[in-house]
């Protein structure tokens, strides 16, 4: 699980979410959904948000930069989630619009300490 925190645009005051997510390389994928099966559509909402944010993980904070997945690159995460849950199509089923997958990439010039970690 990771944390992010947030500033509200219009109250300035800070909330946490708390979210899965998967290693994929450098990245960490996370899904946008307000709950299994509402309605509501926070994958825009995540991906502004994390525009340049840290992440809290277990090994620390990380600085990332989030976007939701396309085309191919957001098939092959969904599979990923997909062998995660096999009960995830059925959940998207229920939303009125495509689930976003986010990708949540470390910013460039992050730490010196992630590159050497993953091997880069």
């Amino acid at each position: 699980m990771l944390r992010l925190t947030t500033v509200g645009r219009r109250t300035g005051q800070q909330r946490s979410v708390i979210l899965g997510y998967f290693e994929d390389g450098a990245n960490l994928v996370s899904l946008a959904m307000n709950g299994w099966g509402s309605p509501s559509r926070p994958g825009g909402s995540i991906c502004r948000r994390t525009r340049t944010r840290p992440v809290d993980l277990v090994d620390g904070p990380r600085q990332v930069r989030g976007h939701a997945a396309t085309g191919d690159e957001r098939s092959r995460l969904w599979a990923r989630w997909r062998a995660i849950d096999k009960n995830l199509d059925g959940y998207a089923a229920r939303r009125s619009s495509e689930t976003a997958v986010v990708v949540l990439a470390p910013r460039p010039g992050a730490s010196e300490a992630l590159r050497a970690r993953l091997g880069g």
